[in-house]
């Protein structure tokens, strides 16, 4: 026993132990809450643990690594939680609220913004946490993420991940682009050029496959999208993110692999810094960004290890993710079923033929929606029924989509007096992806609704996995070759 725990690990066990340690920290830190951890002292004895761990690299220090991760996850969490300021002592009075706008803002009916609120203050009563605001009225219309807002209105208590909601909130104050955002100026100025060319809601679509900006989508359109399934790639998704990256690292590859892993890492950055760091965008990046790091040094990555050390990464930053965030759980639930089920299921029924890109879109879309039906069930209580037929009918051209909006937003600035003939292309196409969305959503059996409760949720994933288990006892697939980027 003593021979079995001391022979050396590679050191990814250790990261990915320390990684499954934070997600559990972090977790029982909300339903177990205490700031006895969040002393600094208690860091130099987690780095101490953590050092001699990664140092003698054996197998029993993975349980070390675990321990170390617990205990960092678990101050992290309850140091949020410490910023938290209980609401009660003002629910259901009128406060004044100032904070930041963290994410683009959902557009609701009519003139309703939908907004995220950090670095909140309550009657100028510091408060940690996300605040749920709904306003409405011309000055709503103006909100952008990153300013600060001042509201007016009744506080209410949170509910999920939210300390607190206010609905139909005054704006009583705007402040433009507070926090450092260097590219929500360039990203707004080349949607006013798509918009001058092509009308909505085909432009509202094509600027939501480059940009993610989700105020561009009309309401009526937005609710089509969900009833076809197709919101994962129109609002920053990290499948945009995906086409994008593998297209430039196949295209710079030819010069040289430092080129293609430069470029594309840059093009990763500058993505994420257009549409926002949302949960699902914050995954995306940092996984195209590790797939990027192991293509580049010429070594393979395990999906289950980019699927714990982003999770442990995002919930460092934000530990409320992991108490609640629908988006969070959906981002990581669709990537592991386009990493996990999607080539379980090719190599069952193909073997190691390689998919065309309608076998890969049909699998890859079956598998995320599946992996995730058990959340947007419990959550939602709607399925769509043609989900499937119209990523089959859409997703194949989103790229060409993409390619072509990318290419009239710079006739709008370089070309002008030619940039509507430059855009025709892009505007029969989007107009065709338009048409499928609506006329899909119409069907009067396009999505129904299903309610589910969290433990047949639960039961429902379980289930989803042990129906992985066995398809990997059947073919023994390699995970590690399947990779993001390639």
């Amino acid at each position: 026993m003593y021979y079995w725990l001391s022979r050396r690990v590679h050191s990814v066990y250790l990261v990915v132990g320390l990684a499954i340690g934070i997600l559990a920290g972090a977790l029982l830190a909300y339903y177990v809450p205490s700031e006895w951890f969040t002393a600094w002292p208690w860091w130099l004895v987690w780095l101490s643990l953590g050092g001699m761990a990664i140092h003698r690299s054996q197998r029993w220090t993975i349980g070390v690594m675990i321990v170390v991760g617990c205990m960092v996850g678990y101050g992290r969490g309850a140091e949020e939680l410490a910023s938290w300021v209980d609401v009660s002592y003002v629910a259901e009075k009128t406060v004044v609220l100032r904070g930041v706008v963290r994410e683009d803002p959902d557009q609701g009916g009519g003139s309703e913004r939908r907004l995220r609120v950090g670095d909140v203050y309550i009657n100028d009563v510091a408060h940690g946490g996300v605040y749920w605001v709904t306003v409405t009225g011309k000055r709503a219309e103006a909100i952008e993420r990153s300013d600060r807002v001042t509201l007016r209105g009744k506080m209410q208590a949170g509910f999920g991940t939210f300390a607190g909601v206010m609905y139909r909130a005054e704006v009583m104050s705007l402040e433009k682009a507070v926090r450092f955002d260097p590219m929500l100026g360039i990203r707004n100025a080349f949607a006013e050029r798509i918009r001058s060319m092509i009308p909505n809601p085909e432009a509202a679509l094509g600027i939501g496959y480059i940009l993610g900006q989700k105020r561009a989508l009309p309401p009526d359109f937005e609710e089509a999208l969900l009833a076809v399934g197709l919101t994962h790639v129109v609002v920053a998704s990290g499948y945009n993110l995906t086409i994008l990256v593998r297209l430039c690292r196949r295209l710079f590859a030819r010069v040289s692999r430092y080129a293609a892993a430069a470029t594309s890492g840059g093009l990763v950055l500058a993505f994420v810094g257009v549409t926002g760091m949302s949960p699902s965008m914050s995954r995306a990046g940092i996984v195209a960004g590790l797939s990027l790091l192991a293509w580049y040094y010429g070594r393979t990555i395990h999906p289950a290890v980019l699927l714990v050390v982003a999770a442990a990464i995002t919930v460092m930053v934000q530990p409320s993710y992991i108490w609640g965030d629908v988006g969070w759980m959906l981002s990581f639930a669709s990537f592991a079923g386009v990493m996990f089920l999607a080539p379980l299921l090719q190599a069952y029924f193909y073997g190691d033929k390689k998919p065309g890109i309608l076998r890969q879109v049909l699998g890859e879309t079956f598998s995320a929606q599946l992996v995730t039906l058990p959340i947007i069930l419990v959550t939602f209580g709607v399925m769509s029924n043609v989900a499937l037929l119209a990523n089959v009918l859409v997703l194949p051209l989103v790229p060409l989509a993409m390619l072509l909006t990318f290419v009239s937003g710079l006739a709008g600035f370089l070309l002008p007096g030619v940039a509507e003939l430059v855009a025709m292309p892009t505007h029969w196409l989007l107009g065709y992806m338009t048409w499928v969305i609506m006329a899909l959503a119409e069907l009067p059996w396009a999505s129904m609704e299903v309610q589910v409760s969290a433990m047949a949720g639960i039961a429902m994933a379980i289930g989803i996995i042990l129906a992985m288990v066995w398809l990997w006892r059947r073919t023994r697939l390699i995970f590690r070759k399947v990779n993001l980027v390639e």
